[in-house]
């Protein structure tokens, strides 16, 4: 038990700092594009940084769901990758369909990843409503002084 607790940790801890970095970058490049995203028009603008932050997240989610499944895959818990990736997207995404499990001294890590995958929706979910929240905000105060 104490292995697994230990596994699910380290694996828990890899897909926070991916997040964190994919978080990090992601501000690099609102930073970047700031200029281009307070002139107008904005509209079309905010449809291109909905677009490209859900795809952002979407890679995020699926970096998580890769590391876990090959994480899975290496300790023996599934007999192929494809069935080490099918569970790891259905514990990743709290899905929890049940058709595939691990092996049973893997089990542990199957709550672990489910955790991972909740707090990652959560996290992802609150950075994309901050940046159209920022970005929104800054179209308007750009709009009101005259910008």
């Amino acid at each position: 038990m104490l292995v697994q607790i230990a596994v699910g940790t380290c694996l828990l801890v890899v897909n926070i700092i991916i997040a964190a970095v994919a978080a990090m970058v992601l501000e690099v490049i609102f930073q970047a594009a700031h200029p281009w995203l307070m002139r107008e028009p904005h509209r079309p603008k905010l449809v291109v940084l909905l677009a490209g932050v859900s795809l952002w997240v979407l890679g995020v989610v699926t970096a998580g769901v890769w590391v876990w499944a090959t994480a899975l895959f290496e300790l023996g818990a599934f007999g192929t990758l494809e069935e080490a990736m099918h569970f790891s997207l259905v514990a990743f995404t709290t899905l929890g369909l049940g058709d595939i499990l691990p092996a049973k001294e893997w089990r542990l890590l199957a709550g672990m990843e489910a955790a991972n995958g909740f707090l990652n929706f959560g996290l992802l979910t609150a950075l994309l409503i901050e940046a159209l929240r920022q970005i929104r905000l800054g179209q308007f105060e750009h709009k009101r002084k005259g910008g």
